[in-house]
């Protein structure tokens, strides 16, 4: 049975890196909402306001993969109960495992640091600033999902607790 990894975390936790290893390790298929909002935004038919439209596209693109049996990686903010509950209803109706992951970042400076410090890339991609990040409305994840904290581990060490999990589904 095909697993929904959802990865969520604000930016510069490390969404990305881990999910980068996580998908050479398992084969998994990582799919990542700033590319899908990019092309969008470059569209010439792009709305004005993308608002949930890359989260929209995410999870269809994920159900179309589950179905065929595909593990998928979804990499994304995912901030709030609404947009958990649109990537758990696509992996319900497939009946796919679903797996939450929240990447935490608990160095507060290091946190800064990373945003600070990284550049996009994928052109035309803005990335958020630190004033930004630290504003994002975050909503606490329900029980039943994992919990890294990427200050604690390597990103390969992060990946390999993940694999697990989506060998054996449950936090």
């Amino acid at each position: 049975m095909a697993v929904f990894v959802c990865l969520c975390g604000l930016p510069g936790v490390g969404k990305s890196t881990v999910a980068r290893v996580l998908a050479a390790q398992t084969g998994a298929l990582w799919l990542r909402v700033d590319l899908i909002e990019a092309a969008i935004a470059q569209s010439d038919f792009a709305p004005q306001d993308l608002a949930d439209l890359g989260y929209r596209a995410l999870a269809a693109a994920a159900e179309g993969a589950l179905s065929q049996g595909i593990d998928v990686i979804g990499d994304c903010v995912n901030p709030i109960e609404m947009t958990r509950r649109l990537f758990q209803d696509a992996s319900a109706r497939v009946k796919a495992h679903h797996l939450d992951v929240e990447l935490v970042c608990s160095d507060q400076s290091e946190h800064r640091k990373r945003v600070e410090g990284r550049a996009a890339d994928i052109p035309g991609l803005a990335l958020p600033s630190w004033a930004a990040v630290a504003a994002r409305e975050w909503e606490p994840l329900a029980t039943g999902h994992l919990s890294i904290d990427t200050i604690r581990l390597s990103a390969e060490d992060a990946a390999k607790i993940i694999a697990v999990h989506m060998e054996r589904p449950g936090p």
